[in-house]
């Protein structure tokens, strides 16, 4: 067992489940972009295993850059003011451009990168998500690719962290009150 799952009160995904839900993932992705000039946009801290995974299995030409933002600060849920940590470095006018993060929550840092991404351009902004929280998204944001819909429960693993921890976590689950309590 990994040594951080005395931690988790339930896993909600496993890892067998992220691997085939990706495949499916990755073939929708591929199937539409075919013919066009791909660049993913990957949200930097969390989207980490899912970008590198989800590329592995795009077996097409596209760009990759990453842009860094902030909105939760060490807390388990957004603070609603969003930080740009880390710029986009290539040009994205006149190309489709896919943005990849690990989850849409509030929608706030979505609705924000799109705004961003807009001013610069692109042929076409369209958005992926590994997870999905089934609540009201901020201006009702809907992602064009989906791995996973979640009830309203604050997750870690595969990426997704809790004060910077978890994140190396192979599956997705939630964490016990006394975890989140210790403040680690």
């Amino acid at each position: 067992m990994h040594p951080m799952r005395q931690d988790l009160e339930e896993v909600l995904l496993t890892e067998e489940q992220i691997r085939h839900r990706l495949d499916d993932l990755a073939m929708e992705i591929q199937r539409d972009y075919a013919e066009k000039d791909l660049t993913l946009v990957a949200i930097l801290t969390g989207s980490v295993m899912f970008i590198a995974d989800l590329l592995r299995r795009l077996p097409m030409q596209l760009r990759l850059d990453y842009v860094g933002v902030s909105s939760y600060h060490g807390e388990t849920r957004s603070t609603g003011e969003l930080i740009l940590t880390k710029a986009l470095k290539l040009d994205v006018r006149d190309r489709d451009v896919l943005v990849v993060d690990d989850i849409l929550d509030t929608g706030l840092t979505l609705v924000n990168i799109r705004a961003m991404l807009q001013k610069l351009q692109p042929q076409s902004v369209k958005f992926c998500t590994f997870l999905e929280k089934d609540i009201p998204h901020r201006e009702n944001f809907q992602a064009d690719y989906v791995g996973f819909h979640i009830p309203n429960k604050f997750v870690v693993g595969y990426g997704l962290d809790y004060r910077e921890r978890y994140r190396n976590l192979p599956y997705v689950g939630t964490l016990r009150p006394e975890a989140i309590a210790a403040k680690l």
